[in-house]
């Protein structure tokens, strides 16, 4: 039996190092060592032995057993750190290699825009305010002097929430005017800034949803002098002192006298032409129109427990879009909303 275990140890010890992975070293554990392994055989063959040999052979049993399981620990620890090795090489980084350069965002054109815009108001005084985009028939027409049956209340023109048309995507930011009138009582001078909606056909000047920009001041003794003096001012802040700029009469409901105003276009320079083709950004005309305006009507402020006897003001309403395409030189709206990396990174 000494034979046999000697046997056992050195073949055993011979395996082990001959063995290179994980897998091997677990077959030979349970063929050496397991219940049905060699060792354990030989071990079964202790109840033949005399009273005298078996301490003997039992130490030497003993002996082998802690040689093979020493070898196969040392054998585990070899080879893992082996493989360790050898995924540090393949995986191996050159840090003197160049790194990646990392992309660094910046403002959207718009946001560009309307924080200057935001800045030269809040300058003059102006207060900055939000309100909600699902907004009430009441606030969005009806208090603003727009009665039923006004072609911008109809629902080509609207999109309405409820059958009865009294819940909609507000049509414009002059909504804010009625809620903060409702709260603040004169002198006042407020700008609203938010999205609106409108079923207008998406082309180089117009978009169903768009942001406009609402103004407001009441307070006593102001006149339409007073507007075209607060416009001309902030347009050429915007724009620049040689910004070429029109009044011209209009009607608004919510409004009396009302104006709009317009910007000489910024690609053809108000011949209406380019290149011998008609110009696709004023369509012709010259000139582009960048917001309506007026003296607050006498019912607004009465809707709003204002004394229109003793107080007026005027208010006015300007697209972001047409605005950021005047300053920024973008011929075609609907850049604006393409997400196109290469139109971004030019601002």
């Amino acid at each position: 039996m000494k034979e046999q275990l000697e046997q056992i140890k050195q073949s055993a010890l011979a395996a082990l190092d001959a063995a290179s992975t994980p897998a091997a070293l677990e077959e030979l554990r349970v063929k050496l060592l397991g219940k049905k392994g060699e060792l354990t055989a030989v071990l079964k063959q202790m109840g033949k032995l005399s009273a005298e040999e078996r301490p003997v052979m039992g130490q030497l049993a003993n002996s082998v057993r802690a040689s093979i399981e020493e070898k196969l620990e040392k054998r585990k620890a070899d080879i893992h750190a082996a493989a360790l090795e050898a995924k540090l090489a393949a995986e191996a980084i050159d840090v003197t290699i160049p790194g990646k350069s990392v992309s660094i965002g910046h403002q959207h054109p718009m946001n560009q825009v309307l924080q200057t815009i935001k800045d030269i108001f809040v300058g003059l005084g102006y207060q900055v305010v939000d309100g909600p985009e699902v907004e009430l028939a009441d606030y969005n027409f009806t208090r603003l002097n727009i009665e039923e049956g006004h072609p911008s209340r109809d629902r080509s023109d609207t999109f309405y929430f409820t059958d009865d048309d009294s819940v909609l995507l507000r049509t414009q930011t002059s909504p804010m005017q009625i809620r903060y009138m409702e709260n603040h009582k004169p002198p006042l001078c407020m700008l609203a800034p938010g999205r609106v909606f409108r079923k207008d056909e998406a082309d180089a000047t117009h978009s169903p949803m768009f942001h406009q920009i609402e103004g407001l001041v009441v307070a006593e003794n102001i006149t339409m002098g007073d507007l075209k003096g607060a416009l001309t001012t902030i347009m050429r802040k915007i724009y620049g002192e040689d910004a070429v700029m029109r009044f011209r009469p209009h009607h608004f409901p919510f409004t009396e006298p009302s104006c709009e105003m317009d910007m000489q276009c910024h690609k053809c320079h108000g011949t209406g032409e380019v290149d011998g083709q008609v110009c696709s950004t004023c369509h012709g005309e010259g000139w582009i129109e960048l917001l309506g305006a007026g003296m607050v009507h006498p019912k607004v402020l009465e809707n709003c427990g204002i004394d229109p006897e003793k107080y007026s003001g005027f208010a006015f309403g300007m697209g972001l879009e047409r605005l950021a395409m005047g300053r920024m030189k973008i011929n075609d709206l609907r850049l604006i909303f393409d997400n196109d990396i290469r139109f971004l990174n030019q601002f």
